[in-house]
């Protein structure tokens, strides 16, 4: 069921969940493409389509609010008042005939928009949740961007576009630390290679563990559909509230 592909007859009105992968089009260090996450969010909505044939999967949204990499070349924000309005109107148009919306976020820097505009979706009566390309996998220590986990998943995903040669440590510091000065400056402040982590024991075979498991989470968040009241979120079972 990919939407780009069905025609208007083939779309059964008022009974659909629609997939929609959020991205952007933004710096990830040397080493990482600009569209990782608009590659991660789509993928991981394709791996939840699989796994429930019966959902639909709309195309990608490949800008988002990413105005603190903007001090890096290629990075193209659209903000996050533009991305709010983008995804209302895009939920007050989609649910004309779907039953419910989920947007599938692969961009940290979306999450205000997606809150505020699932909120506002919500409150007119339109059923839209988002959730976020994330999980915990034991043994893989939590980084920020273009770290560990980012450089598994593309050697997972697409090996050839990881430029390995160039990957370098950034600021490895954890995220609490870093923010203060992000927020204030952008990302180059705090780390001249723009990343935040270290891709250092990255690997393909375990870019797939963590696919698997945010694929998993985001099934399973879909399918109980209980959604976190102060951050429109979809939340998988036994998730801490």
């Amino acid at each position: 069921m990919l939407l780009a592909d069905l025609t208007w007859t083939d779309v059964d009105t008022g009974r659909r969940t629609v997939l929609v992968p959020v991205g952007s089009t933004e710096q990830h260090g040397p080493h990482l493409p600009l569209g990782t996450d608009t590659l991660v969010a789509s993928v991981v909505a394709a791996a939840v389509h699989d796994a429930d044939p019966a959902l639909v999967l709309a195309p990608a949204l490949p800008y988002g609010a990413a105005g603190e990499h903007e001090g890096f070349p290629g990075t193209v924000s659209i903000g996050e008042e533009v991305l709010h309005r983008v995804l209302v109107e895009y939920g007050r148009s989609a649910c004309r005939w779907a039953a419910r919306l989920v947007f599938v976020n692969g961009h940290g820097g979306n999450v205000g928009a997606l809150r505020s505009a699932v909120t506002l979706l919500r409150e007119e009566g339109r059923d839209a949740a988002w959730l976020p390309c994330a999980a915990r996998v034991p043994g893989v220590p939590a980084d920020a961007h273009a770290g560990r986990i980012e450089t598994s998943l593309l050697l997972h995903l697409a090996p050839d576009r990881v430029r390995a040669d160039r990957a370098a440590a950034g600021d490895t510091r954890p995220l609490r630390e870093v923010l203060p000065g992000l927020r204030a400056r952008g990302v180059a402040a705090v780390s001249p290679n723009g990343v935040l982590g270290d891709p250092a024991g990255a690997s393909a075979a375990e870019g797939r563990t963590i696919l698997d498991a945010i694929a998993a989470d985001a099934s399973a968040a879909i399918a109980a559909w209980e959604l976190d009241p102060r951050w429109g979120k979809l939340l998988p079972p036994g998730a801490a509230r």
